[in-house]
């Protein structure tokens, strides 16, 4: 690769990077998951969160960059089942969240895997397939999908978008661990009741939602 082309090509990294920081921040049911798991289950189980987010938000933003829009509506031709069953999850989570009681997660049993919290939450992020037109704008809004006849800028927006999610969930599990030591059994069964109410809540909207819409 000649540096006349690289250095175009890097021009389209920083944007992207922005793309996906900005993306991900919102603190969303898949923050207060990554929040709680980082608090109970530690660092590793709450950055494997969001590294299934920014995995499913890499997998939009190629389908923005690529100009896949086909895929794009898929989705949204099926965003109300995909509505329902996230938000479905949603709500068993937050059910299951709010009833667990702190001296629970001391059984293995009670302990989700780093691959279980990675696929839940990609999982997750999937079924918004809003998230898509997201990107779809904001790539449109910047320009990029004009330049995307730049040979490996496509590449190069993915690979930004899937960094900058990456770095907000990483620098979120970094602050929110840091707190954990400090996190007595009485906080944490109130993590569980509010995370779990969180969650639960945005999985009933997403129903209710899904249901009304496709009314």
């Amino acid at each position: 690769m000649t540096p006349a082309v690289t250095v175009p090509l890097l021009r389209h990294l920083l944007p992207a990077v922005l793309i996906g920081f900005s993306i991900a921040a919102p603190v969303g049911p898949i923050g207060v998951l990554c929040i709680r798991r980082t608090l109970l289950q530690g660092r590793a189980h709450g950055l494997f969160s969001g590294l299934g987010a920014a995995t499913a938000d890499a997998v939009y933003g190629a389908a923005a960059a690529f100009g896949l829009s086909f895929i794009a509506q898929l989705l949204v031709d099926n965003q109300v089942w995909l509505r329902l069953v996230g938000g479905a999850v949603l709500c068993y989570l937050g059910t299951r969240t709010f009833l667990t009681h702190p001296h629970d997660l001391a059984t293995a049993a009670d302990t989700p895997s780093l691959a279980s919290a990675f696929f839940t939450t990609f999982l997750l992020t999937l079924t918004n397939p809003l998230t898509i037109l997201s990107f779809g704008a904001v790539f449109a809004g910047l320009g990029l999908s004009e330049r995307s006849g730049l040979q490996g800028a496509s590449l190069v927006t993915v690979v930004g978008v899937f960094v900058g999610s990456v770095m907000w969930w990483f620098l979120l599990s970094l602050g929110v661990g840091l707190a954990r030591g400090w996190v007595t059994p009485s906080v944490l069964r109130w993590v569980n009741r509010v995370s779990g109410a969180v969650v639960a809540g945005f999985g009933l909207v997403a129903v209710v939602g899904a249901i009304v819409g496709g009314g």
